[in-house]
């Protein structure tokens, strides 16, 4: 995963809808000082100077979606007391719709107490009801998942075994999914996956896999074993089984397996990280990311969400963040189409004169380093349209390029007269010049104003055409020759 597709991700992740089916709680931190041991036992006292209180369950699964900019409704039921009517407050105060949350006077709502101290959880105090749902709440629930389903990219089921997903909530769900066309993902819980049957992938950790298969995983045998297991009780697709520090094990029906080592980080918290992997998943999912894509970006997600402390989310810009620190400098300066779209438009605001130019750059030499120079110094930003490996063929023959397009990029990017490389498919940038409205469009000395394409395009907006000279007896045709010339 590179940091273009990730931008370009990002930038339409605000089309995506997800509905998050599941177990709601509050996850309350106490967060204090530990330095004395109390007179009345050998425990330690621990003065509390901060409280917070956070979505929990299912609610850190919406939380973390929500953060990713993904549009998200959720469907649950909760007690008639404060505990609920505060979950009620949180997610209205995140703009989340409440209306599919259902109130039940005879439930108790969920609450998990942390003491904190030291960066370390001193004990952990549960209130909660885990009884099944009552026939009257649960044919509500089912109802509105039927009807509202088909509104949806993805559903999301975050099972944490406390009553809310009852065998018929979940056969609803997936039933509702199949008929709308919409992949369905579960967390699971407990060691019965079979009431899982139908779903698209599950997302169970190393633990989870092992009871549920029945096999003790060791290595990657039988890890590969485990997976086989589940997938062939379950019906699954796809499989996705996360390890802790060993990383991610994606499996599925049509492909080899994809093992994902994680990310080197100092782990804090692994509370909720669960729900930031299968957030992270249903977004890549529902936006066109492959399968693997999709696994690769949660276990991005899941190493920065375990460096924090408590249940946590993440942020776009700190994927990004971490995605570019895997590449050079010159990764950053490599866009896609739609994402540059959105800069340029900004720079120009700014009052930048943004000029632009296209071509193959097969074998990099003085001769392009000079012309891209001299057309920088017309403005004040230099978009370079680069050919695909595809289009260097149509125009060049089919022993070009010597070079592929992603090479080319990086070596191009790493120029400093550049500030932005986009790729394109087509014979002509004309597509590219009509989304970005270059004020300035440079080509080389040896055309014409009248032979470049896009001049009357850039000309109708009041832009204009700079034809710059190249260095003469500099090509890569003439390079090609004289290797081959010394070498044949």
């Amino acid at each position: 995963m590179n940091r273009k597709t990730i931008e370009s991700f990002f930038n339409k992740i605000h089309t995506i809808s997800c509905l998050v089916v599941g177990d709601l709680m509050l996850d309350e931190y106490l967060w204090g000082k530990a330095e004395r041991i109390s007179p009345e036992a050998p425990v330690q006292v621990v003065d509390i100077v901060r409280e917070e209180l956070r979505l929990g369950g299912a609610g850190n699964v919406v939380n973390n979606l929500s953060e990713l900019g993904v549009r998200v409704a959720v469907c649950s039921v909760v007690g008639d007391d404060e505990n609920g009517r505060a979950l009620l407050d949180a997610f209205n105060n995140k703009g989340v719709a409440t209306d599919a949350i259902f109130s039940d006077t005879t439930r108790r709502t969920s609450r998990k107490t942390r003491v904190v101290a030291a960066h370390q959880q001193i004990v952990r105090i549960d209130r909660e009801s885990r009884m099944a749902l009552s026939t009257e709440i649960e044919q509500r629930v089912c109802d509105w998942i039927h009807s509202n389903a088909g509104s949806f990219s993805v559903i999301l089921l975050s099972d944490y075994l406390k009553g809310v997903l009852t065998p018929k909530v979940i056969s609803t769900a997936l039933a509702a999914a199949r008929a709308a066309g919409i992949p369905v993902l579960i967390d699971p819980k407990g060691t019965d996956f079979a009431r899982y049957n139908g779903a698209t992938i599950l997302t169970p950790n190393r633990k989870e896999a092992e009871a549920a298969s029945g096999i003790a995983i060791r290595d990657t045998d039988s890890l590969v074993r485990a997976a086989g297991v589940i997938m062939e009780r379950v019906g699954l697709d796809h499989l996705l089984i996360t390890r802790s520090e060993e990383g991610m094990s994606l499996f599925s029906k049509t492909a080899e397996p994809v093992h994902i080592p994680t990310v080197a980080r100092e782990v804090f918290d692994v509370s909720g990280a669960g729900d930031t992997v299968l957030a992270a998943l249903a977004a890549g999912m529902a936006a066109g990311l492959g399968m693997a894509e999709s696994a690769r970006l949660a276990n991005i997600s899941a190493g920065i969400a375990v460096s924090k402390l408590g249940t946590s989310t993440v942020t776009p810009v700190e994927i990004i963040n971490a995605i570019a620190l895997a590449h050079s400098d010159s990764d950053s300066k490599i866009k896609n189409i739609d994402v540059l779209a959105v800069l340029i438009e900004a720079e120009k605001a700014r009052g930048k004169r943004v000029v632009f130019t296209n071509g193959c750059f097969d074998l990099l030499h003085a001769g392009h380093v000079k012309y891209l120079q001299k057309a920088r110094n017309l403005g004040d930003l230099l978009i370079l349209g680069l050919n695909s490996d595809a289009s260097v063929r149509r125009l060049k023959g089919e022993k070009r390029p010597l070079i592929g397009e992603d090479e080319r990029a990086h070596i191009l990017a790493a120029l400093d007269c550049i500030d932005y490389v986009v790729i394109f498919e087509e014979d002509t940038p004309l597509e590219l010049i009509s989304a970005l409205k270059p004020h300035i469009l440079a080509k080389g000395g040896d055309y014409t104003p009248e032979g470049v394409v896009g001049k009357d395009l850039v000309e109708s907006y009041g832009g204009r055409v700079e034809l710059v000279t190249f260095v003469d007896g500099k090509s890569t045709t003439n390079i090609i020759e004289r290797v081959l010339e010394r070498y044949s």
